[in-house]
């Protein structure tokens, strides 16, 4: 069984994913996949600085992402061309990643579940949920970013409009009110 663990910038995914690696289940991390596969796929950066903009490869080959983030969380556009180059190289990569786990409960944490097609490759959806103010305050502590800069990019992310949300969605809230083991505990029906 494959589960994502979805939500936006500052819910808390990456804590729930790592107290379901501590539990000892195997978690794909998109985020870091696709650094790793748009660092290393020439096709990819070429794509990205035709695409996108040629500031966002360095001349050292590597993924400007800071420059890409600008760009991309600022033009809705330039996001949609990114995902486009991205979105499938990740599926595919997940696709052969799942395969290698076995007969075991997996997960793949993404913030971008239905934009990226994940969700038709997942059997259930763990759904990190927090109010948007601490969403917020944990990024800017995190990234040091603005918060217009973090509120552009909760934005971004949630401007996608989902046509059909996936059928066995639980939700966690990650609110630092409502303690998260325990409920990752009823999840897994542990």
């Amino acid at each position: 069984m494959l589960t994502a663990i979805s939500g936006g910038i500052g819910c808390g995914k990456t804590i729930v994913s790592r107290i379901v690696m501590t539990m000892g289940y195997p978690v794909y991390d998109c985020d870091s996949r696709a650094t790793e596969i748009m660092n290393t796929d020439p096709e990819i950066k070429r794509s990205i600085a035709a695409d996108i903009h040629p500031d966002c490869v360095r001349a050292d080959g590597m993924i400007d992402r800071k420059r890409l983030s600008e760009i991309v969380f600022s033009d809705y556009e330039a996001l949609q061309r990114l995902n486009a180059i991205v979105h499938g190289a990740v599926r595919k990569d997940l696709a052969s990643w799942y395969g290698e786990q076995g007969d075991v409960c997996a997960f793949v944490e993404t913030a971008i579940l239905y934009q990226s097609g994940i969700d038709r490759m997942v059997d259930e959806v763990w759904e990190i949920d927090a109010p948007l103010d601490l969403r917020v305050e944990r990024v800017m502590t995190r990234n040091g970013f603005s918060r217009e800069h973090v509120l552009a990019r909760i934005s971004s992310q949630e401007s996608f409009e989902v046509q059909e949300r996936h059928s066995n969605v639980r939700i966690i809230s990650n609110d630092s009110i409502s303690p998260l083991l325990p409920q990752i505990e009823r999840a897994l029906n542990v």
